[in-house]
């Protein structure tokens, strides 16, 4: 079951960061929920313990767990379309 939460963060991180999720294909939200998983199930005594580049690693090789909503049609046929101009 999904929760709601409003965190803060600085502007320039957070367009950052959901241009990361969008070029993994998932969301903010499931970033975030990624590595807060990773976080808090690796009994890290402390923030600098964590081991982003593992997780990076991951990310990268496929390993990661994460869930995607399906594209809406409109957008399948927006992508079409824009691929097709490219071509």
């Amino acid at each position: 079951m999904d929760t709601k939460v409003t965190l803060s963060f600085d502007t320039k991180i957070i367009q950052q960061a959901k241009e990361y999720a969008a070029g993994q294909g998932i969301s903010l939200s499931r970033l975030t929920e990624i590595l807060l998983r990773k976080l808090t199930s690796g009994g890290y005594n402390n923030i600098e313990d964590f081991p982003v580049e593992d997780w990076v690693s991951m990310v990268s090789e496929g390993e990661a767990e994460y869930i995607t909503r399906p594209k809406s049609n409109k957008k399948r046929k927006a992508e079409y379309f824009e691929n097709r101009k490219k071509k």
